[in-house]
This record gives C-alpha cells, sequence and structure tokens, in this order.
C-alpha cells in the first residue's frame, strides 16, 4: 500500500456509476461489497476502490480521519 492513497482515498470521487461525485472513502461497504465480487475496474480507480473495500472490511475507516481536511 502507498500511503499517497489514503490520501487519495478522502479527495478522489468516485467518476462514474450509482454513487458518482462521493467520495470514495464515503462508498457503503455493499458497493465496495459488489466490485470485490465482480471485478474492480483497471487502473487507479480500480486500486483505489480495492483498498478501500479492505480497510472497510476490516473496519479501519478511523485511520482516514485524520487525512480529511476540516
Amino acid at each position: 500500500m502507498n500511503p499517497a492513497d489514503l490520501e487519495l482515498l478522502v479527495r478522489r470521487e468516485m467518476p462514474f456509476g450509482k454513487h458518482k461525485g462521493r467520495l470514495i472513502a464515503d462508498l457503503p461497504g455493499n458497493y465496495l461489497n459488489w466490485f470485490a465480487r465482480e471485478g474492480f475496474p483497471p487502473g487507479e480507480i480500480g486500486r483505489l476502490l480495492a483498498l478501500m473495500h479492505e480497510i472497510d472490511h476490516n473496519g479501519l475507516k478511523d485511520i482516514l480521519t485524520p487525512l480529511r481536511r476540516g
């Protein structure tokens, strides 16, 4: 895992789909689980979705709190 990717999770918005425009860090677990079952898209967005899935699945969302801008 690249530490810079954690920063991207709280900055990058979902570029498509049902949750377009929502921060990747704020995507619901069931949506991330769907990607885990069906396959993550290629490229950066897929890498970030897979990372967010792991964070969410393991109950580690609190690690992103200090990275969010007040």
